[in-house]
């Protein structure tokens, strides 16, 4: 397939926001989709979105960002748009600086939830100057970048860098969904949101579903976050394959994913 063939895919960024849990198992935010979204309406995610075009002015802007400078463009941008999608869909707050006064933060989110898409990160900016607070870059540890398959028709073709932060002091009693996204919040670990979505009490689409897998595998805070920045960000595009006369949905063996296919049947697709 040559480069002008190649279909087009839009630039997303998701942040997997993890504490601890009572008996040590990381528990992880998840956002159930608002059911009249067009993509994966209803669905549980984590916070994320697409990154805009003003996301690398503020990464490049050292009055409000650190540790950036030795990052490509693309994954500085993406780090950025976690911080910026996470506070507007949960109200956590993942930048660095003082603590911030609730109802300034309160009317900071608010405008970032009701204007203009396009002006969400010029949005974003002006409050991290008004607060004096900075997006760290170390925050935000890469997990994964999933792209859907080349030679498949996919409306909504999202290139999404996939990124693990400790939700830490952010995570209070007083995060909330920003009712339009974000349907309703939900800590868990990720081995009760594997069995609520096979016990049918839970939608995931195939992405989120293999890193739930994968997140399962570990056990305490330490272990999960070592393992991850150990080793780079797996790149992760699926494939349809017929296996025994069924429909499958593989991505490939050796990228810390203990499960690599489902039957098509079983996935929702978007």
């Amino acid at each position: 397939m040559t480069d002008a063939a190649k279909p087009v895919s839009i630039a997303a960024a998701t942040v997997i926001l993890a504490r601890a849990g009572p008996d040590g198992v990381p528990e992880i935010l998840l956002v159930q989709r608002g059911e009249q979204l067009a993509f994966a309406g209803g669905a549980l995610v984590f916070p994320g979105g697409r990154v805009d075009a003003g996301d690398i002015a503020i990464a490049r802007n050292p009055q409000l960002a650190s540790g950036f400078a030795e990052l490509a463009d693309a994954d500085a941008a993406a780090r950025v748009a976690c911080a910026r999608e996470a506070l507007e869909e949960t109200g956590v707050l993942l930048t660095e600086g003082p603590v911030p006064d609730a109802d300034a933060l309160a009317a900071a989110r608010h405008a970032l939830a009701s204007g203009p898409d396009a002006d969400e990160s010029a949005g974003f900016a002006h409050m991290l100057a008004a607060m004096g607070h900075k997006v760290d870059a170390a925050r935000f540890i890469p997990f994964a970048r999933w792209e859907p398959p080349a030679a498949v028709a996919i409306v909504r073709r999202f290139d999404t860098r996939f990124y693990l932060a400790d939700a830490g002091r952010s995570a209070s009693a007083a995060i909330a969904p920003d009712g339009f996204e974000a349907k309703a919040l939900r800590w868990t670990s990720a081995a009760q949101a594997l069995a609520d979505y096979a016990d049918g009490r839970a939608a995931m689409v195939f992405p989120t579903w293999c890193n739930m897998h994968r997140l399962a595998q570990y056990f305490t805070m330490a272990a999960l976050f070592d393992a991850c920045a150990a080793r780079p960000a797996p790149y992760v595009q699926p494939a349809f394959e017929r296996i025994d006369g069924e429909d499958w949905l593989t991505i490939s063996e050796g990228l810390d994913y203990p499960i690599t296919r489902d039957r098509l049947a079983n996935q929702r697709r978007e």
